[in-house]
């Protein structure tokens, strides 16, 4: 079976719109995700690859798959507002349609919203719109180093695969080992209810 194309397409519910990446979203990207924190753990080439304000502005459409994969940005709809603030942004990527194969990756939120409900929220719209487009492997992963990251793909429910040794160099041009992870379409269902759950929201 080969999975359906996958619209590139706004997604919306438990409190966020992802919104398909524009340009005229940077300013906002630059506020919530322009911080050495958010560099501290690994996203972005690590630490020694930190940039704020414009620098931060011009690197990150060079950086993002922009043009080749699925790169979202996410608004928070917990406020009421015209215009919802952004809070981060995620990708799908490495669509494989004939494998029933995708990777979400290229995650990164404002500090402001680590440990709340936006991770999971997010990747329970992301996850939802692969595994309903017939997808049937979805690849999660991060920097071994990266503690935190490591934790909340382990919280989502992703099964751990293994270290891809010298997946990718840093900033400072060490080399990255990456943890991989995934979740296949036989535990979306618990996947998706532990998501619901930790949002409030399963029903029964």
């Amino acid at each position: 079976m080969v999975a359906a194309d996958l619209p590139f397409v706004a997604l919306e519910g438990h409190g966020l719109r992802l919104e398909p990446y524009d340009p005229a979203h940077l300013p906002g990207l630059t506020a919530a995700l322009g911080r050495p924190e958010v560099f501290a753990g690994g996203w972005g080439g690590g630490p020694a690859g930190a940039r704020t304000g414009d620098d931060f502005a011009a690197w990150l459409p060079t950086y993002l798959p922009v043009g080749r994969a699925h790169v979202y940005v996410v608004r928070s709809l917990s406020v009421p507002d015209a215009a919802p603030p952004i809070i981060g942004t995620s990708t799908i990527l490495d669509l494989a349609p004939a494998a029933e194969s995708a990777h979400i990756g290229y995650t990164a939120y404002a500090p402001e919203t680590w440990g709340s409900s936006v991770n999971p929220a997010a990747k329970l719209l992301l996850l939802g719109h692969l595994f309903d487009h017939g997808y049937g492997r979805v690849k999660l992963q991060a920097d071994v180093r990266n503690a935190r990251s490591r934790a909340g793909i382990e919280k989502l429910g992703a099964q751990f695969e293994g270290v891809a040794r010298r997946d990718a160099q840093r900033a400072d041009g060490s080399w990255r080992d990456a943890a991989v992870y995934s979740i296949v379409v036989d535990e979306w269902p618990a996947v998706r209810d532990g998501l619901l759950e930790r949002l409030g929201e399963l029903e029964g």
